[in-house]
């Protein structure tokens, strides 16, 4: 079946796609052919929409945190600097200079957004531009570049608070409309875990791979009702941190970014959310975990071809809360084939299986 899967991938899937296979599951890609791969790649109408809008410092487009009225889908350095990562466009100038930005660019600066501020990550829980800053670098591969390992031990401590506490409600207070978090607390986020996803090799070991079980096992859970998916702010006027972004009790594997399934009768899947876990060793621990694996495997033909249903959301374009089609286009149904597959492939490599 993985063989077939590779097959069809390398035979029709898009240069990025088949890059990553040689790269990422083979392992036997020669620097000639990702040069050659690379070359195409950059000639890509979003690259070079991207490649237009790199300022001189290497920063792309007037934005960070998505799009504003000033900067597009693509055209700023959170979305952009991850769209490349995938794209397998690492040690290329144009993904290099994006990330040289992400150093000499002061977090105070104004193109992040804050008004100057500062909100520190190890202050204020799930919050701030350098644990999104941080994130970009581990997705694109530059964190042996850039040191983030202050951010990674951050992720585990707070992943490790789940598991210290009774619930989100005992890291925060009520307050008139809703909740606060505590200041110096810790609590998970999507760029927590972003960040483990995809710097294994930097944090991986026995001990913390049985804690990150053990949190999600408490954040899987739906068995009180008035903590589920509880969204709490950060400050005082900051917006109540949902789902998209916060992890909190009720967290679906299979779900989509609100942790909801849909009730069209039709059974979906989460790409993403089962990638990021498989990439950090949780396929062995958690049973909702093997159990989509298993549905999404079941759903590959005897051609290679994973046809299983998605959360097309999820997936089409990009953006900070979601993002993971390779394809230029859906256009025609092959490329749609070759997303879906490629994911199913890179589920199936991470899970061991």
């Amino acid at each position: 079946m993985k063989q077939k899967m590779i097959d069809f991938l390398l035979s029709h899937a898009n240069p990025s796609i088949r890059l990553r296979v040689k790269r990422e599951i083979l392992r036997t890609v020669t620097a000639q052919e990702e040069k050659a791969l690379q070359e195409q790649i950059l000639e890509e109408k979003i690259i070079r929409l991207i490649a237009e809008k790199q300022r001189e410092n290497g920063w792309i487009g007037l934005g960070f945190h998505g799009s504003n009225k000033n900067a597009g889908q693509y055209d700023n350095q959170e979305t952009a600097t991850k769209y490349m990562g995938e794209k397998a466009l690492q040690g290329t100038v144009l993904l290099d200079r994006a990330m040289e930005a992400y150093v000499t660019t002061p977090l105070t600066d104004p193109i992040y957004g804050t008004r100057g501020q500062y909100w520190s990550e190890f202050e204020i829980p799930a919050q701030g531009q350098n644990i999104i800053r941080c994130a970009c670098i581990a997705r694109a591969h530059y964190d042996d570049v850039i040191d983030i390992m202050p951010q990674i031990r951050l992720s585990l401590e707070s992943f490790e608070r789940v598991t210290q506490v009774d619930s989100i409600w005992d890291v925060s207070r009520p307050v008139k409309n809703g909740r606060y978090f505590n200041k110096n607390e810790r609590w998970p986020c999507r760029y927590h875990l972003e960040i483990l996803a995809f710097t294994p090799e930097k944090w991986k070991s026995e001990e913390n791979v049985a804690m990150l079980a053990r949190a999600f096992q408490r954040l899987t859970r739906r068995d009180r009702e008035e903590i589920i998916n509880t969204p709490v702010s950060c400050w005082v006027g900051n917006h109540a941190v949902g789902p998209c972004w916060l992890l909190n009790e009720g967290y679906s594997v299979s779900g989509d970014g609100l942790n909801r399934r849909t009730d069209d009768g039709i059974r979906r899947t989460n790409l993403e959310k089962v990638e990021w876990l498989c990439r950090c060793g949780l396929y062995p621990y958690l049973p909702e975990l093997r159990e989509e694996v298993d549905f999404i495997l079941g759903h590959i033909g005897e051609d290679g071809i994973c046809s299983v249903g998605t959360y097309d959301g999820e997936i089409r374009g990009w953006g900070p809360y979601f993002g993971a089609q390779l394809e230029t286009d859906w256009r025609a149904k092959i490329r749609r084939q070759c997303d879906i597959t490629f994911r199913a492939l890179l589920i199936m490599h991470y899970a061991g299986i």
